[in-house]
């Protein structure tokens, strides 16, 4: 039977094989669009799943208070002290460990010399995480203060091998590292990744500051490993008063947080998980259900509309004894025949897009096709849109009345079928409809964010990491380039103009109040020439200058900062800034600092010989390219072991809204898609529907109905769905992006001409797609349709 069905089957498809190829292309774009979405789905979940006892794992977080006891934020920062003591005075930690944030060290092996992303950890970290060794004892690889575990792609680049067990590479040009383990590369999908990993006691030999011990700092993060069984929030109320018994008057404290929850529910608001990127993978859960769905409306549209061809089929075998079941199986295992081959196609689609979607989300999926997973997937989807997109055609069409099969007067039906019809035309309509309006938003609010004033001027701006030689030579440098008329001038920071790395609070004025203290300043480390160099506008004062010894204790404000201190007369005002009183020299125009969708904060800039950046204006009287190869040539000059690192502000910027400029793409994207397959929905009513009509219209043509008014007449039904569709989809459109842009302390409004503009490309992109078949119906010649009446 199933055999004898089968090639009835393949028959039909063979026979009506211009609808049926449109189905096959139609549902395998829909399900490549989800299988897509639903990989990059997989993907952001399994983020540090990875590790054996993934679940044991948790990160150091701490709630800073205000005076009221309300936490004012989460950080993800803590001290140098905090690994050391959870392990020795909670026994539920078994393991705990300090890493500091990735950073680009340079690391030469015999003549290379490469920037690889690395970070300091104590050796613990090595039982925390069961990274893969190729070579080496986890045991001990961190264990020497002087060595180094380094990936298995990172040894490639630096020795061509990864045999390189206890040869010597050369770190920052400061010290001579043996390698004591080569591990597997780390998966893209973790939040502590690195190409070499470094000791912690190298870190204090390098450098001062990470030695003392420090309960008033965060700047690294902690890691730790706890038992099995573990109850969390009972060690999580012990933690409660840790701080404060080890730094009194500290208003903060320290909680445990689920590693793996660290990526997609990293936001917090009131010190509880308020979202992160968990928002974006619902909305991209709920984008692939869509457009799986209007695949299978589209597809069921497609297979009822072929129901007028197949009508004296259905009623001959009705005549001859098929029973409704058997009918159902014919049309169903058509259907289930159709959605394989759309299931099939659908793969070759996702393997050719994939290096495409990678390289646009930055991310490393494959299709692992060892992996049962992927099979259960496959299987689940083909079951799902089997089911879906078929069930409704079998049992349809095996339901048609055999005498008005036989008589071709299927038009004369005008209950259930037609109406759910039209009503899974508006569906589609009204999710591609809140797609147009999602991408018209999201677009509107990156250029909305791109054309904020950042208060500089960003545009010939460049920056270089301040390292190596350079230190020594800073000034050696600045004067050879102002010489070679490649810029215009140069200063140093402790960080970029765009990265926002370093905040503070606790700072004193007078006349300030008691909840004062807890404000919190961005601040930044300077010399002389930032404003100048940056483009910031000095509204009152003057910036730093070598010439006046006594700005080694001046401060600048930004114009929010003085405000927020409410000082009549901001420069010449004392303020306690980190222990010493400071003098206001300056106050300089409100800055972009950090992301650009967020309200800026108060920022405070000292005069401090500490830089991490080194940032340039080119001279606009040369060429782009010229200004840059000297400024290459006189970095390798005075700095060789360190190759040049340019890196354009404006670029920098952009990068702040890559996740906003991705999702819109991808909205863009899967949009379009959405909107293609619902016309082609449209397209099969259209041709349904003038089917249906071919009498009515050769009257009306014969009693002297033109053109336009048979187009006009078969187009307004179609129109109307789409209106209705509009109509449901506007509210929905409006909670959802209203919804999406309150993540933005700074955003675009909800326009009423977006909705507008949105509704009139939606009705013209329908009539467009229905008017092909409306003309073909009203030109057709009358004769061909009333000849055997």
């Amino acid at each position: 039977m199933f055999r004898l069905n089968f090639k009835i089957a393949l028959r039909s498809l063979m026979r009506y094989r211009s609808i049926s190829l449109i189905n096959v292309v139609g549902l395998a774009i829909g399900i490549s669009s989800c299988l897509l979405l639903l990989l990059y789905i997989s993907y952001e979940s399994s983020y540090d799943k990875q590790f054996k006892d993934s679940e044991k794992l948790y990160q150091g977080m701490i709630n800073l208070y205000d005076v009221d006891g309300s936490i004012l934020r989460t950080i993800d920062q803590t001290q140098n002290v905090l690994a050391g003591t959870l392990k020795s005075e909670f026994p539920e930690v078994v393991e705990s460990a300090r890493l500091t944030d990735i950073y680009p060290r340079l690391i030469q092996a015999g003549n290379n010399s490469l920037k690889l992303e690395s970070r300091y950890a104590d050796p613990e970290v090595l039982n925390i995480f069961d990274y893969t060794f190729l070579s080496g004892n986890p045991g001990k690889a961190l264990v020497d203060p002087n060595s180094v575990v380094l990936t298995e792609s990172a040894a490639r680049k630096l020795f061509g091998s990864t045999q390189v067990l206890n040869r010597t590479v050369r770190f920052e040009d400061q010290a001579i590292l043996k390698v004591s383990g080569v591990i597997k590369d780390l998966p893209a999908n973790i939040t502590y990744n690195f190409q070499a990993l470094t000791t912690w006691k190298l870190f204090e030999n390098l450098n001062e500051w990470p030695k003392a011990p420090a309960w008033g700092n965060h700047n690294y993060y902690t890691l730790v490993k706890v038992k099995a069984n573990s109850n969390i929030a009972t060690l999580n109320d012990k933690l409660k008063g840790l701080i404060q018994r080890n730094l009194k008057g500290a208003k903060e404290d320290i909680f445990l947080y689920p590693l793996t929850d660290i990526h997609l529910h990293g936001s917090f608001v009131g010190g509880q998980p308020s979202g992160g990127r968990i928002q974006q993978v619902h909305l991209f859960i709920g984008l692939s259900i869509g457009i799986l769905m209007i695949a299978c409306i589209n597809f069921i549209n497609l297979s009822t509309t072929n129901a007028q061809k197949r009508a004296k089929e259905i009623g001959v075998k009705k005549t001859i004894g098929a029973s409704r079941f058997s009918l159902i199986l014919q049309f169903g295992l058509e259907s289930l025949l159709l959605t394989a081959l759309s299931i099939l196609l659908s793969v070759v689609i996702v393997e050719f897009s994939l290096p495409w979607f990678n390289s646009l989300l930055g991310i490393q999926i494959v299709i692992d096709y060892v992996n049962p997973t992927t099979w259960l997937l496959l299987f689940g989807v083909l079951i799902f849109t089997g089911v879906i997109a078929g069930s409704y055609p079998a049992f349809y069409l095996s339901g048609l009345s055999t005498i008005k099969s036989l008589k071709s007067a299927l038009n004369a039906r005008k209950g259930l079928s037609l109406s759910l019809r039209q009503a899974l035309v508006v569906g589609q309509f009204v999710f591609a409809f809140v797609l147009i309006i999602a991408t018209a938003t999201i677009y509107k609010q990156i250029q909305y964010l791109k054309n904020k004033p950042l208060g500089y001027e960003s545009s010939g701006l460049i920056e270089v990491p301040h390292e190596g030689l350079l230190y020594l030579k800073y000034d050696l440098l600045k004067s050879k380039l102002l010489k070679s008329g490649a810029i215009l001038n140069m200063t140093q920071s402790s960080s970029g103009i765009t990265d926002r790395k370093s905040t503070i609070r606790g700072l004193a004025w007078e006349g300030m109040s008691a909840t004062d203290k807890n404000i919190d300043f961005d601040q930044i480390y300077t010399l002389d020439g930032f404003t100048e160099t940056m483009g910031i506008k000095i509204l009152a004062g003057r910036d730093f200058s070598r010439q006046f010894a006594s700005d080694s204790v001046g401060l600048l404000l930004s114009e929010k900062a003085a405000l927020v201190m409410r000082l009549k007369e901001p420069v010449g005002s004392r303020i306690l800034y980190q222990g010493k009183q400071c003098t206001v020299i300056g106050v300089f125009k409100n800055i972009v600092w950090g992301n650009p969708g967020v309200v800026e904060a108060p920022m405070v800039i000292a005069y401090e010989d500490y830089s991490d950046v080194i940032t340039m204006r080119l001279n606009p009287k040369m060429s782009l390219s010229e200004s840059v190869v000297m400024v290459s040539k006189v970095l390798k000059e005075l700095n060789p072991n360190f190759p040049a690192q340019i890196k354009f502000i404006d670029t920098l910027n952009e990068l702040k809204l890559m996740d906003e400029t991705i999702l819109g793409m991808l909205a863009n994207l899967f949009g379009g898609l959405s909107v293609f397959i619902s016309c082609m929905g449209l397209f099969a009513l259209s041709a349904f529907s003038a089917e249906q009509r071919k009498k009515e219209i050769s009257i009306r043509k014969v009693l002297g109905a033109t053109i336009s008014q048979l187009m006009s007449l078969l187009s307004s039904g179609f129109l109307k769905l789409v209106l209705i569709g509009i109509v449901i989809a506007v509210p929905i459109a409006f909670v959802v992006m209203n919804k999406w842009l309150e993540n933005f302390d700074v955003r675009t409004p909800l326009s009423i001409w977006l909705f507008l503009l949105s509704a009139f490309l939606t009705v013209f992109i329908a009539l467009i797609t229905v008017s092909w078949q409306t003309y073909k119906a009203a030109v057709s010649n009358p004769i061909n349709a009333l000849k055997y009446e």
